[in-house]
């Protein structure tokens, strides 16, 4: 009769990768992610090297009845990436990213994170629209739409998706594209985990940099209606070239700003221009006059270094708690929500900020791909971060009553990423009128919800 143990022994001989369990010593290394919130123990760590070690894990978890969870980049707000007393199939060892110049694309495994994808592409002055920090991994972003400083001018994340192969809740490995099992390339753009193990990604590429023109223009929060409403005029003829989020903090202590602010509520706009240099300067210098500036620091720079401006607001080991909404448009009451408690953030690291998404992504068919929200011209992100548990209560009330007092304004849906573990009450609104189509999909690839560590979609 073949026990648990010997299955193990099994395991351990067919992995190409390597089996952890929780009495090695880099076990509690290995199970370590962004968000200091989620602490759990998985019964073991698959740290994958290949597909086929994919497929071994699967077959061992569902033979033994082992949850599964999945871990790309570990970046996830949710902590989806860990399972309590289950199987964590771990891709950090997998992290490759292969580039075809001459035809823009790029062959993307599930572990990289965007750092590792810059690099590789701009070598070759090529990029596709990815996140705004360089420690975020390429296969959770991607999974759940995404968008980053490129979305204006190229689209989500999964636009420029090309193919995945994914290994099945039955351990078969399949191409899925457009013209191979075209219903689950739809539903792995924007349907998240709830199809398949992605083992890798192949995108479109397009021309950019290796220079853009990029950064910061910090006004002092007194002045962010003025501000915040001049920005909402300037990005209605703002060309698709050029991106601009609005951020409410506290101000880091930049090297470009007087010491005397730091600390002080802050509206910022981080500006991007991926064309040009001369141009994007002419462009931007209306933003100058929006107020009277605390300081600047915006200039000529390698489109990897911008990518990475923002990380150290996002080191992991913190504490953090997400809200998010959509915007169709900005209204004056929302930009006073946004102001209001803006000016009570209860930690240092938290903040709000505007991702703006209007150009080629409001071009797409809500339903061409699963994530359906085609009208969103705006993300907001409600991010609170914090390090003491102690402030927990604090912190995620303040999340929560910001979130509340800006739904009548926000339009339908919500960015699946930024979905917090508890809310699993707002998965059907995150895919709308697309909600039916990923069940029907769920039912064929995933029938007995094996892959249900995630905002799941239920068959």
């Amino acid at each position: 009769m073949t026990t648990y143990l010997d299955e193990m022994t099994e395991l351990v001989g067919k992995v190409a990768g390597h089996v952890v369990l929780p009495d090695d010593p880099d076990y509690d290394a290995a199970r370590r992610i962004w968000n200091a919130m989620i602490d759990r123990r998985p019964a073991v760590i698959v740290q994958c090297a290949n597909a086929m070690d994919v497929v071994h894990a699967i077959g061992y978890a569902r033979r033994n009845r082992l949850e599964i969870s999945v871990r790309g980049g570990g970046h996830n707000i949710a902590g989806n990436a860990l399972c309590e007393g289950g199987m964590v199939i771990d891709f950090s060892g997998m992290r490759a990213v292969r580039v075809d110049a001459a035809n823009r694309r790029a062959d993307v495994q599930p572990g990289a994170t965007l750092a590792d994808f810059d690099e590789a592409v701009q070598k070759h002055g090529l990029a596709t629209p990815m996140g705004i920090n360089s420690t975020t991994g390429v296969a959770g972003l991607t999974l759940g739409g995404g968008f980053g400083w490129l979305t204006r001018k190229y689209g989500m994340t999964v636009d420029n998706l090309i193919s995945a192969d994914v290994v099945t809740a039955n351990g078969d490995i399949v191409r899925a594209s457009e013209n191979e099992n075209a219903e689950l390339f739809w539903a792995i753009r924007g349907g998240g985990g709830n199809f398949g193990v992605v083992t890798q990604f192949e995108f479109n590429l397009h021309p950019v940099g290796p220079e853009i023109l990029a950064g910061l223009i910090i006004f002092p929060l007194n002045q962010a209606k003025q501000v915040l409403r001049q920005y909402r005029q300037f990005i209605e003829s703002a060309p698709e070239d050029l991106s601009v989020w609005a951020v409410l903090r506290q101000a880091p202590p930049l090297p470009f700003l007087p010491k005397e602010t730091h600390g002080k509520g802050i509206v910022a706009l981080a500006v991007f221009y991926a064309g040009d240099t001369s141009t994007g300067e002419k462009l931007i210098t209306p933003l100058r006059a929006f107020g009277d500036a605390y300081g600047e620091q915006i200039g000529a720079q390698p489109y990897v270094q911008w990518q990475k401006t923002f990380d150290p607001l996002l080191t992991p080991g913190a504490r953090n708690y997400w809200k998010s909404h959509n915007f169709s448009e900005l209204r004056d009451e929302e930009l006073d929500i946004m102001i209001y408690f803006a000016e009570r953030l209860p930690s240092p690291q938290c903040e709000v900020f505007l991702g703006l998404v209007a150009g080629a992504a409001n071009r797409v068919a809500p339903n061409a791909t699963a994530y359906a929200y085609r009208d969103a011209k705006f993300v907001l992100n409600v991010h609170g971060r914090w390090d003491e548990a102690a402030q927990d209560s604090t912190c995620i009330t303040w999340a929560r009553a910001f979130f509340e007092a800006s739904t009548p304004y926000a339009s339908e849906g919500v960015y699946v990423n930024f979905m917090t573990e508890d809310e699993s009450g707002r998965v059907a609104a995150a895919y709308g009128t697309n909600y039916a189509r990923l069940v029907r999909i769920k039912r064929k690839y995933d029938p007995e919800n094996v892959f249900h560590r995630n905002q799941n979609i239920k068959p």
